[in-house]
Parts: C-alpha cells; sequence; structure tokens
C-alpha cells in the first residue's frame, strides 16, 4: 500500500498533480458503434477505459424476460484480460462483476421511463478495456450516454463520481493506487441534482466523515454531468447539420 506522503503531498498535490477537489481528464464519445448497436458510448477517465453498447427496446428474446408493464433491462460486463497489469481473465460468473452488473441494472431501471415499452428488453453491453479506477463510474457514465443515444427515455441523465478519505482529507475521482490506500465511495446523481440513484461505499469510515466524502462526489457527478451534456449536444448539432445538407 502506498504511503501517505506518495498519495497527498504536503503542497496539496497528488500523483498525478491534481489537487483534491480536481478530477480525471474525462473523454466521452457518443455513437461510436452505430452499425453494431442501437446506442453506443465510450468513456475515458483517467486511464480508465469503457465501451457501451445498447441493444432495443426490442422484443425478449426469452418469455421468461418479458414484463406485461415495463421493459426488462439485462447488463453484461466484460472485462479484457489486458485492461490490467496482472492480464487475469475474469469469468462472467465473477462476485465483482455480478455486482457491478446488479447495481447498474437497479439504477437504470429507476432511471428509464420504463412503462413506455411494455413486454420489450434493452441489453446493456458493457466493455473494460483499461481499469485504473473508478471503473463502476465509468460504467455507469458510459451507460447513461449509450442510452440517450439509443433513444430510450430517461427522467435525466445519471452521473458518477467516487471520493474517498485519507485521514480527514477528502480525495475526488479516485485512481487504482489510490482506492487501494482509503475507504472510498461510488455515487451517482440524478442530473444536476441532489438526489443520489446509487451509494455505494467501499470498506468502513466514521460517520461523521461520511458526509463530506458524499459532498465531494456530489460534486464530481454534477461536474461529469455537464461535460457529458456537452458532448451530447455537439453531437446533436452535428447530425443536425448532416441532415441538412
Amino acid at each position: 500500500m502506498a504511503s501517505r506522503i506518495e498519495i497527498y503531498s504536503p503542497e496539496g498535490l497528488r500523483l498525478d498533480g491534481r489537487r483534491w477537489n480536481e478530477v480525471r481528464h474525462f473523454r466521452c464519445g457518443i455513437n461510436t458503434h452505430p452499425v453494431s448497436s442501437d446506442g453506443s458510448s465510450i468513456i475515458e477517465q483517467g486511464n480508465t477505459k469503457v465501451i457501451c453498447n445498447v441493444i432495443g427496446p426490442a422484443e425478449p428474446t426469452l418469455r421468461s424476460r418479458v414484463l406485461l408493464d415495463r421493459v426488462s433491462i439485462s447488463v453484461k460486463l466484460v472485462v479484457a484480460p489486458f485492461s490490467t497489469i496482472e492480464r487475469r481473465k475474469r469469468p462472467q460468473s465473477d462476485s465483482r462483476i455480478q455486482e457491478m452488473c446488479s447495481s447498474i441494472q437497479h439504477v437504470f431501471e429507476d432511471a428509464v421511463i420504463a412503462h413506455l415499452f411494455p413486454r420489450s428488453q434493452i441489453d446493456v453491453n458493457l466493455y473494460i478495456v483499461a481499469q485504473d479506477g473508478g471503473v463502476l463510474q465509468a460504467c455507469i457514465n458510459a451507460t447513461t450516454l449509450a442510452l440517450i443515444d439509443a433513444g430510450v427515455p430517461m427522467y435525466d441523465y445519471i452521473c458518477a463520481c467516487t471520493a474517498g478519505m485519507l485521514d480527514r482529507e477528502v480525495l475526488l475521482d479516485l485512481n487504482r493506487i489510490e482506492e487501494s490506500a482509503m475507504p472510498f465511495l461510488t455515487m451517482a446523481t440524478i442530473g444536476g441534482t441532489r438526489k443520489a440513484a446509487l451509494l455505494q461505499l467501499e470498506m468502513k469510515v466514521q460517520f461523521d466523515r461520511l458526509e463530506s466524502m458524499m459532498a465531494a462526489a456530489m460534486s464530481g457527478c454534477h461536474h461529469v454531468r455537464d461535460l457529458m451534456d456537452n458532448e451530447v449536444r455537439k453531437h446533436g448539432k452535428s447530425r443536425l447539420e448532416r441532415g441538412s445538407l
């Protein structure tokens, strides 16, 4: 485990030169795989990279998945063996993968206006290409953009970010080394509001420090929401310009 001095210097700088309240380099794209899916996206947060493809809404392939009054959402997550330095292949039955799929599914079952598509299904396929911390938040952000690209109506953006506690210092948007050195949480908010769609805490943390971690993560979510919204508007404007030619 890295020492505190390595994680956070006396000058208030982290390993990658960021201040405590700065997110990593963020890049996103929408409609990245238009041929193979109804909606697609790519998210890069620091060195973490996730690709998302969405199929649907479409007729369910299995009768057991038919819901009479709403759409059913299925989440599949594939971790590339080369995504970490260990180069270890993780099967679909891996407990960590199953937990992440379940969290993402529950978040978007509430975010999607599901009653508009009864007796249908939406398949969300996530591919983790590179891992350097904040994998769950990147998956949630990528899913949001892919659903928007697929034309699936949602109540608002679902945007996620992490925050950790090092002694009494809050750090925003952790990388892999920082996640291994401190307790942290992943929060997803509904758009620019203070409503939480997900709050997942990794390891124990004192209750009086939880509020400051949540406040930092929420501000990170709102910042990510603005970046994602800019990309969606940019993509929509380019589509309109191509359509007018």
